[in-house]
């Protein structure tokens, strides 16, 4: 495996070419009063766009992200983005996390300073990490695939290889959304390389012919998810179905862009439906511009896409084995019953409820996600 060291720098003519988009953006209309029921705000976009065009500065933002040491490895065909910071303690234990949509490598930035220079943060140095953060083949500075069925149990296989390149056959393992996904397929099916994994959200369990009927509370989360996927989830099936369609505008409209994820940042957080309780401007723009800059929103959605065609689908036996721990947010679709998660870990060592923070916990609290990620790993050093 072929690993370079990289750094990240936008063209002055892209910076340039965003900000003319940006003000010559054809707004839509609005009924009055409209605030965030149909979708996202036209007050709001216009106000985080123009300072977008006018406020925001991606050349502080882009040195402050170029303060971690960033590469480049080449894997199967694919040069995948990572930071690897490594821990400040007497022996640091390599962990890999891996954000969701319609986050970047980005999300973890808070909790990444916590979690290998513990003792700088209120905590013991014994309890530190070498921290593995990469870019999901299709997000940010990760390449774009080009062939079909990158899936999150293709992506496991990628970061197995990654750590091994590294030097670490055996890891720890965190993630959240998309993020989770890979965790926990790295706990189904490569879980002899993994000391311990933990994730805040659960894989759905096998429920066909032969599994154990439903209690109570699991059919409540099922007419729950029923629900949501009513209320919510109009852009997942359109990423699942016709995503290229979709791509045509984001990529093209950054108002477009910032529309599609502030929505979701200000829905799925424990932000109280003011979406800047949990986020600055800056902190949603810099998301924002990393999906921009590498125009990478079109691929980022088609792992949707590929996610409903995978070739691997849980089957009756198919058993997280590896030690895991979960932590539960505020996000009520993320927050089924323990018995639900029992049906596929096998080894369920930590259940955790947070009082606060949503779908973005490691960037809503990163202090609580840390303390839990620190917590739960020290029983596996």
């Amino acid at each position: 495996m072929r690993i370079e060291p990289f750094r990240i720098k936008a063209a002055d003519a892209d910076l340039a070419d965003l900000g003319e988009r940006l003000r010559r953006t054809r707004w839509p209309d609005e009924v009055d009063g409209a605030g965030w029921d149909y979708g996202a705000s036209l007050a709001y976009l216009r106000e985080l766009c123009c300072y977008w065009a006018d406020g925001f500065d991606w050349r502080r933002e882009e040195s402050r992200l170029n303060a971690w040491p960033h590469f480049r490895a080449e894997i199967d065909g694919l040069n995948i983005h990572f930071a690897h910071v490594r821990g400040r303690g007497p022996n640091p234990l390599p962990l890999i996390v891996t954000h969701g949509w319609p986050s970047t490598f980005f999300e973890m930035s808070k909790i990444v300073p916590r979690l290998t220079d513990p003792a700088a943060h209120g905590g013991d140095a014994a309890d530190a990490f070498d921290v593995v953060v990469p870019s999901l083949p299709g997000y940010g500075y990760s390449d774009r695939p080009r062939a079909r069925g990158v899936t999150s149990s293709v992506v496991a296989g990628l970061w197995v290889r990654l750590m091994e390149g590294l030097g670490y056959p055996r890891f720890a393992a965190h993630g959240g959304d998309i993020g989770a996904g890979v965790t926990n397929r790295l706990g189904l099916y490569h879980a002899d390389r993994l000391v311990a994994m933990h994730v805040t959200a659960t894989l759905q369990p096998y429920l066909g012919p032969g599994s154990r009927e439903l209690t109570a509370a699991e059919r409540d989360f099922v007419a729950l998810q029923e629900r949501w996927r009513d209320e919510e989830g109009a852009y997942s099936h359109l990423q699942r179905t016709r995503p290229q369609t979709l791509g045509y505008g984001l990529n093209n409209s950054p108002a477009g862009l910032a529309a599609w994820i502030v929505e979701k940042f200000r829905a799925w957080s424990d932000c109280g439906g003011d979406v800047e309780r949990r986020f600055t401007k800056d902190e949603l723009l810099t998301n924002i511009t990393i999906y921009w800059l590498t125009q990478t929103i079109n691929s980022s959605v088609r792992m949707y896409f590929e996610h409903r065609r995978d070739p691997r689908p849980l089957g009756p036996n198919d058993r997280v084995r590896a030690p895991t721990g979960i932590t539960l947010t505020r996000e009520e679709i993320d927050r089924p019953p323990r018995e639900w998660a029992e049906r596929v870990y096998s080894d369920l060592r930590s259940w955790t409820e947070v009082p606060r923070g949503g779908h973005f916990l490691a960037f809503e609290e990163p202090a609580i996600l840390a303390d839990e990620l620190r917590a739960f790993f020290r029983r596996f050093r």
